[in-house]
């Protein structure tokens, strides 16, 4: 009899909020979860069944850990490759797939693969120097973006003329020709080894320009059915291409004349389905677990509009969290609050989510307004 989903040992690389949502949902299904993180204070540590400190980007850590688990998964794309690739060798499942990951590391590479598989995106250019910068055909401004290691709007910057180039990236880089764009929306899609396949409904994104992080996210888009219906199809024609297990984050742009192009992709539980939690029939957390266990996928539909902020730590805050306004915005009806054990603050670190849920879309849009200018993490 093939073992059942509680007997069998889910190891996650990455112990921060994505690694802590997937384990409280983990624990629903009597899931033995193990943890691998470099800081000592990770917010999964005391939720794992078992957390090792180390590095995730160092081949015998990763590979050591690696055996310990059943199933092998990650909460951010910056690990170690050749590890998983060693371990998908000596039979481990490692989803989403190790050359999935490595396709996705090299934002160059994600580019590439969508040419190649005629996926709309903005027209690109692969750049290695200052001075392939200062000779491309490209009209300024134009959008810089580091091949590898960007996150969370580090690793891209404005490129405005001639001269800013001096302090662009020292690295591997693409340059994106700017993309006069309307909305950026996401579309999560699910796959399982069965070649099952799941979209949860678009969702439309405002973002901090300081911060270069999504703001707002609101669920579900207002846009017309056929544009929606065309990024679902999009989503679900990149997750078949990659042939992926797990789920897979499609960040797009809607141009001011409807055309959709397709920004980037995340592997992985992704910050534009939080609101899922409590705002669609199945979770993004949970529908990751069905899949990489490869067992049917949830109900993805809305419940209700759910709009969800990013709580981001206060500018010229650095030093152990506080929550200002916390029992103000839990006096409100429909307020979800999502901490993520983290001790310290610091100016835009991600420190938590609130979910806002109400049948009526301008209300909810109206709370999240109200949320964004009471709530504040300082130190």
């Amino acid at each position: 009899m093939a073992k059942q989903i509680s007997d069998l040992k889910l190891g996650i690389l990455g112990g921060g909020q994505l690694g802590r949502m997937l384990i409280q949902e983990a624990i629903n299904y009597n899931l033995t979860t193990l943890i691998l993180d470099p800081d000592t204070d990770a917010p999964c540590k005391h939720l794992a069944n078992y957390f090792e400190c180390g590095s995730i980007t160092d081949f015998d850590t990763v590979y050591n850990f690696g055996k310990k688990a059943d199933i092998i998964t990650i909460e951010i794309e910056k690990v170690n490759i050749e590890a998983l690739e060693q371990l998908e060798k000596e039979g481990k499942h490692v989803y989403p797939q190790s050359r999935v990951i490595r396709l996705i590391q090299d934002k160059g590479v994600q580019k590439q693969f969508f040419k190649e598989n005629n996926i709309p995106t903005a027209p690109f250019q692969l750049v290695n120097t200052k001075e392939d910068m200062r000779n491309s055909q490209f009209p300024f401004p134009y959008m810089l973006k580091q091949r590898k290691d960007g996150y969370d709007g580090k690793g891209v910057m404005k490129i405005n003329n001639l001269a800013e180039i001096e302090n662009a990236f020292d690295a591997p880089c693409l340059i994106e020709q700017l993309v006069d764009f309307e909305k950026e929306v996401a579309v999560i899609v699910s796959r399982n080894p069965n070649g099952d396949v799941k979209t949860f409904p678009m969702v439309e994104m405002e973002f901090n320009a300081e911060a270069n992080l999504v703001e707002f996210l609101i669920s579900p888009s207002t846009y017309p059915v056929a544009i929606q219906n065309k990024a679902e199809t999009i989503a679900k024609n990149i997750a078949s291409s990659l042939n992926i297990t797990g789920l897979l984050a499609v960040e797009m742009f809607i141009t001011k004349n409807g055309d959709i192009l397709v920004n980037e992709l995340a592997p992985r539980p992704h910050n534009s389905g939080h609101h899922t939690i409590e705002g669609n029939y199945v979770s993004q957390f949970d529908q990751h677990l069905r899949a990489i266990f490869n067992l049917p996928l949830g109900d993805t539909r809305t419940i209700s509009n759910a709009v969800m902020i990013n709580l981001l730590g206060e500018k010229n805050h650095n030093g152990v969290a506080k929550y200002q306004g916390l029992e103000k915005i839990m006096a409100i009806e429909g307020v979800y609050v999502h901490l993520y054990g983290k001790k310290y603050t610091k100016p835009f670190r991600k420190m938590g989510h609130i979910t806002i849920v109400d049948q009526n879309r301008e209300k909810a849009i109206e709370k999240a307004n109200y949320i964004k200018n009471t709530l504040k993490v300082i130190s």
